[in-house]
């Protein structure tokens, strides 16, 4: 992920609220148990996909961090 789409989905995860940042995480775990066992299947083609969803739920975390002090 380029350095400009990073800090235009940090900007876009600024604006949504406690509950929404919540949803994106559980979402995003989600996602990421997908691919892991796509991934053990043997079926999975973008074996990138999990570190970006990684990277993501990091950067929800981060976010939250930030709105609870």
């Amino acid at each position: 992920m380029k350095l400009k789409e990073t800090k235009s989905q940090l900007s876009e995860l600024r604006t949504l609220s406690v509950e929404a940042l919540a949803t994106r995480e559980s979402e995003l775990r989600k996602e990421l148990f997908d691919l892991r066992f796509q991934a053990a299947a043997g079926k999975l083609e973008n074996t990138a996909k999990v570190n970006e969803v990684k990277k993501s739920i990091a950067r929800v975390k981060t976010v939250q961090a930030e709105l609870a002090k």
